[in-house]
């Protein structure tokens, strides 16, 4: 997600910042688990996909605004 970002500051902030820690895990475990379900590995319904679709978005969108909020 923060692909263009040096690792380092990520780390950084993950311990600065415990909200930025516990979203940006939530985030990984969001992306795993809708990746596997779109390969069918996870059965899961459609309506429970959506959901941690829309909550993996909403976690991406604060992360970012954190990240942008600190100075680079």
């Amino acid at each position: 997600m923060f692909e263009g970002q040096p690792q380092t500051e990520i780390d950084a902030l993950m311990k600065a910042d415990p909200e930025f820690k516990q979203l940006y895990q939530r985030h990984r475990e969001l992306n795993k688990k809708v990746t596997d379900a779109e390969l069918g590995v996870l059965p899961i319904d459609d309506t429970t996909l959506g959901q941690m679709k829309r909550e993996k978005l909403a976690a991406k969108e604060r992360l970012i605004r954190i990240y942008d909020a600190i100075p680079h």
